[in-house]
Order: structure tokens, then C-alpha cells, then sequence
């Protein structure tokens, strides 16, 4: 693998390869999806592959890369403020779980 850093990423320079190479593009697209799923850790790494299954398919399946945009926008849309999305996960109220001191001694603090 490149190791390509993320910093590196130049939007013109992809344009133009995907211009000029679609090949080569689409394998360093790959590459870099690739790169970026072995770093994370293993518990993500089989969500990441179902993300980006989907992501694949959504643009297989649509008419156009227009199409393909507008399709994968509604769909982080969705998971950020749809139905058990992002906004709704962080509003939901959870509950507290206190530590579970045992053999701890409670010191007493003076009134003020």
C-alpha cells in the first residue's frame, strides 16, 4: 500500500486522474479505501466493509454520478438526523452508571 496521507489529498490532481486515467483512479481509489479500513481498529473494520458495500452498490445501481451524489447525501443524511440517527442517539437519555467502589474510605469535607 501508498500509504498516501490523507493532507496530500489534491482535488484538482483527482480530477484530472479521473479525466486523464479512470483506471488508475478508481485503483488508487480503492487503494486508499482499503488503507483507510485496515487502520481502523478490528471491532470497525467489518462495519467499515458494510458501509462501504453499500456505498458500491448505491453507485452501481444509479443512472449517474449526479444520481450516485445526491443518492449517498440522503444517505448520511439519514443516518445523521433519520430515524435512530446520529442526532437522535446523542439526544437519548442514558442511564448513569456509577463506578462501584468497594473498600474506598469516604472522607468528610467541613462545612463552609
Amino acid at each position: 500500500m501508498s500509504h498516501i496521507c490523507r493532507e496530500s489529498i489534491d482535488f484538482e490532481q483527482w480530477s484530472r486522474m479521473a479525466r486523464q486515467d479512470p483506471e488508475g483512479f478508481e485503483a488508487l481509489r480503492l487503494e486508499m479505501i482499503e488503507e483507510v479500513i485496515e487502520a481502523a481498529s478490528g471491532r470497525c473494520q467489518r462495519r467499515l466493509r458494510g458501509l462501504q458495500w453499500q456505498i458500491d452498490q448505491m453507485r452501481e445501481r444509479s443512472a449517474n454520478p449526479m444520481a450516485a451524489c445526491i443518492a449517498l447525501s440522503k444517505m448520511m443524511w439519514e443516518a445523521f438526523a433519520g430515524e435512530d440517527g446520529l442526532v437522535q442517539t446523542l439526544n437519548r437519555e442514558a442511564p448513569l452508571e456509577r463506578p462501584v467502589v468497594s473498600g474506598a474510605k469516604i472522607l468528610p469535607f467541613p462545612p463552609p
